[in-house]
């Protein structure tokens, strides 16, 4: 059985415009998480019908 990894964990992605969180994704936390990932990301916006910048939130 393969070993679980304790240096990611799972975090939502939060739509800057609408607040909505559309997205949960596994990130790498140990070593500090990358600036391009902490900038967020450009995804799609079910709400809004078109891609907007959705950064991470933890719950």
């Amino acid at each position: 059985m393969a070993k679980k990894s304790l240096d990611r964990e799972y975090v939502w992605l939060q739509c800057t415009e609408t607040g909505d969180m559309n997205y949960r994704t596994e990130i790498r936390v140990k070593g500090g998480i990358l600036e391009k990932v902490k900038a967020g990301f450009q995804k799609f916006s079910p709400r809004l019908r078109r891609h907007t910048l959705h950064k991470i939130k933890r719950k």
